[in-house]
């Protein structure tokens, strides 16, 4: 069948199912396979460097929370967890199984991008040059990397952009519905995707949208995304709202107007600056085509632009969904001009191999780990990704070194929750008791022995947890530095030169204490 016949075929059954907008949209044609070839490669990469180095704070931190399932968390809502805790039943503490699934999310997402440039009109071509420009994205290579919730934020927000582009080239709004699916699975995963729903809600109810894709079809879609949400917000409202406190300690972290700056360059590196023209071109196409769902998402992009620009500017990656449909729209717009001459075309090739082999030793644990350090600045997650082995066993020499009768009455608390993972992941099965920590959602799982009358504690260094020893001494009387954390790797990350401390004689007893020690962020 040829790509014409498809797309008469698939014109005529959308404009028989359903309400049609008074400017049909360009025609489609068949996907290009070479997409799903640029995703396999993409998977395949990933999973090749999935058990290089360790797991990541972040991961550890999921994994125990998959050993604790609630309906939410502190910091995020419950599907990464859940799928944690499927990777724990099926191949238990793995590097490889723990990330498969962000592996198999960038694998969809850039299927997603040949997508959406199919739904612009892109011919094949246009489609893998999508599709592979999708793939390179710095913010999609290491954010799958690690199994935390960036991935399949990433996915979801370009999965709605994609639906949102369908609806408006056919006219069908029972695409709505799932539009809502995706906004709420999507916000399960991380309430960003709730964000950018409401974001485009609100831009298709105030603008000229409304007069022609505007019914109760994106009503019912926004009903499925609030229903598929309430179990988030059922635990939120019995946990004080803990989202917007941390929401609130993290934007106090990352916004203000020091980090506006870090934000407006960070949009370039997280999408690749090599591919800047293109989305950028992007933008312009969906804005010049005057259509209104289409003008609705480069509305989104510029209120979520300068929404996160204040509000949390450090954490660069929040747009990087949207860049997947921007280069979609830009490879389409750019088509014409790369074709016309082939040094044009070669230098962009050229640039995007080079700017791949770059990102790929920035993002993915290419290097030894020795020599992860000078990547540390740019990117931390690889330095973020050793040294946890040698942490337990350090927490455990200091544990075995208390007398029987002491570590009876002990609990092990840490400052943060990648080294509470740690204990209680990787030193699974070792002796060590189960670990705690006040630091985001691990607070709530409480204090262990609320009539521990010593703490082993474990801190970072003094440059991520300054002044911790005399922390410490308001609420013991007697604190000791029993050992100091460091690496095989000589990678100064965030551990490197903490301390494990001895600490006894608390001035109330550690029950009491607990609510004091809580913190976010």
């Amino acid at each position: 069948m040829t790509d014409e016949a498809d797309s008469e075929q698939q014109t005529g059954r959308t404009g028989r199912a359903a309400k049609t907008n008074a400017r049909p949209g360009p025609p489609v044609g068949l996907l290009d396979r070479r997409v799903f070839v640029a995703a396999g490669v993409v998977f395949a990469v990933l999973m090749a460097f999935s058990t290089r180095y360790g797991l990541h704070a972040d991961e550890l931190y999921f994994l125990d929370s998959a050993r604790h399932l609630r309906a939410s968390y502190v910091d995020q809502p419950v599907l990464a967890p859940l799928l944690a805790r499927v990777s724990l039943s099926l191949f238990g503490v793995s590097e490889a199984g723990l990330r498969l699934w962000p592996a198999l999310a960038a694998a969809g997402t850039v299927v997603v991008g040949g997508l959406t440039a199919r739904e612009f009109g892109g011919a094949r071509r246009t489609q893998v040059l999508a599709a592979v420009a999708t793939g390179i994205m710095p913010v999609l290579l290491g954010g799958a990397h690690l199994a935390n919730t960036t991935a399949y934020e990433v996915l979801a927000w370009a999965a709605i952009a994609f639906v949102v582009v369908r609806i408006d080239r056919t006219g069908d709004t029972r695409w709505w519905l799932a539009v809502g699916v995706l906004v709420g699975v999507g916000a399960e995963f991380n309430h960003l995707a709730a964000i950018f729903g409401i974001v485009l809600l609100a831009a298709v109810l105030l603008g000229p949208a409304r007069r022609t894709v505007a019914d109760r079809r994106l009503l019912a879609g926004a009903a499925v995304a609030v229903l598929l949400v309430l179990p988030d917000l059922w635990w939120q409202a019995h946990h004080d709202w803990a989202m917007f406190t941390m929401t609130r300690a993290l934007n106090a972290k990352n916004g203000g107007p020091g980090n506006i700056l870090t934000w407006i360059v960070g949009q370039a590196a997280i999408a690749g600056p090599v591919v800047l023209t293109v989305w950028v071109a992007g933008l312009r196409f969906l804005w010049r085509s005057g259509r209104p769902l289409w003008r609705c998402l480069v509305i989104s992009y510029a209120v979520l632009f300068v929404v996160f620009a204040v509000t949390t500017g450090a954490q660069i990656y929040y747009l990087g969904g949207l860049y997947v449909c921007l280069l979609a729209a830009g490879a389409v717009a750019r088509d014409g001009w790369l074709y016309e001459r082939p040094d044009r075309l070669r230098g962009l090739r050229m640039g995007m191999a080079v700017s791949a082999a770059f990102i790929a030793v920035l993002v993915l644990p290419v290097l030894p780990p020795s020599q992860v350090g000078w990547t540390y600045g740019v990117n931390t997650n690889s330095g973020e990704s050793v040294g946890w082995t040698q942490l337990v066993g350090t927490v455990r020499q200091v544990w075995n070194g208390l007398p029987p009768g002491q570590r009876a009455d002990a609990v092990i608390f840490t400052a943060d929750y990648g080294e509470a993972g740690a204990i209680n992941e990787l030193g699974r099965g070792t002796g060590l008791p189960t670990a705690v920590s006040a630091h985001n959602t691990d607070w709530w799982w409480g204090p262990g022995n609320p009539h521990a009358t010593t703490v082993v504690a474990v801190a970072p260094g003094p440059d991520h947890a300054p002044g911790y020893t005399a922390y410490l001494r308001r609420y013991f009387r007697d604190v000791r530095a029993a050992a100091t954390l460091s690496n095989p790797n000589g990678v100064h990350n965030v551990e490197w030169g903490g301390h494990v401390y001895v600490c006894t004689g608390p001035r109330r007893p550690w029950g009491e204490l607990w609510p004091e020690l809580r913190h976010y962020g």
